[in-house]
């Protein structure tokens, strides 16, 4: 594959001039731009079967009719992104608030905030609106459909997928949220840190909405090491030695 991207400024007008009836594999491989001009004698090496008539009127009417589908639906596109422009305007604060929380950013703010609202009143608690959301203890989530003895219900698919997505983001992330996932991952297999931590954002987004003065603030990654209880940790050294065939005897240091 000589370019990577043939939709992009260099391919487009590489394209337009075949549309328009271009054959000589020089001029169209100097319409290459910036990094792409260092393939100009690949281009032409590639360009010269047109010669051949390997690239006739047939073709030369499906590009055009393919090119002007793409360019429709990008017209469409262009215009739904405005149209939701206008619609988020008065929630701006709010995705920006959301937009804080690692994993997720100004498109997933706004496919929340229109599942959910912005009125936090009618879920009393975080766990009232985990639970309408079919994010919580006993629901597995993958790729927003939900199983599990609690999958049954309302829910809402379209925010299932983007928690889902936010949770598998954020495990690549140095945070609190990416060392949860890391964590649960681990013990307990990738769906179920990608509902505990999909569930972790949810409360997370309950409280930001619930109070527009409260602000994201990160624990940090070592947030565990920080403030794991000695005991448990002590207690689990332990059982590991012991599974071992070790028989432990513990002395304080002096």
């Amino acid at each position: 594959m000589v370019a990577s991207d043939i939709f992009g400024v260099s391919g487009r007008d590489m394209m337009d001039a075949l549309i328009n009836g271009q054959r000589n594999p020089k001029i169209l491989a100097a319409m290459a731009r910036s990094r792409m001009r260092i393939k100009i004698p690949r281009l032409e090496e590639a360009f010269a079967g047109l010669s051949l008539g390997t690239f006739d009127d047939h073709h030369q009417f499906l590009l055009a009719t393919m090119l002007a589908r793409i360019d429709g639906v990008n017209a469409d596109i262009a215009a739904l992104d405005t149209e939701i422009g206008d619609q988020l305007a008065p929630f701006a604060d709010a995705v920006a608030r959301l937009d804080e929380i690692p994993g997720i950013g100004p498109t997933a703010a706004a496919v929340i905030i229109a599942e959910i609202g912005v009125d936090m009143s009618r879920f009393p608690t975080p766990a009232h609106l985990s639970s309408w959301a079919k994010f919580a203890p006993g629901v597995s989530s993958s790729a927003g459909k939900t199983k599990g003895s609690g999958s049954t219900g309302h829910g809402d698919r379209y925010l299932a997928r983007v928690l889902g997505e936010a949770a598998v983001i954020v495990g690549r992330t140095d945070t609190f949220l990416g060392a949860r996932y890391r964590r649960i991952a681990r013990r307990r297999g990738k769906k179920k840190a990608i509902v505990a931590v999909g569930r972790s954002i949810l409360v997370i987004i309950w409280h930001l909405l619930s109070d527009p003065d409260t602000r994201f603030c990160d624990l940090g990654s070592d947030h565990y090491d920080r403030h794991v209880n000695t005991t448990a940790k002590r207690r689990n050294h332990i059982r590991q030695l012991e599974a071992l065939g070790y028989k432990v005897t513990l002395e304080p240091a002096a």
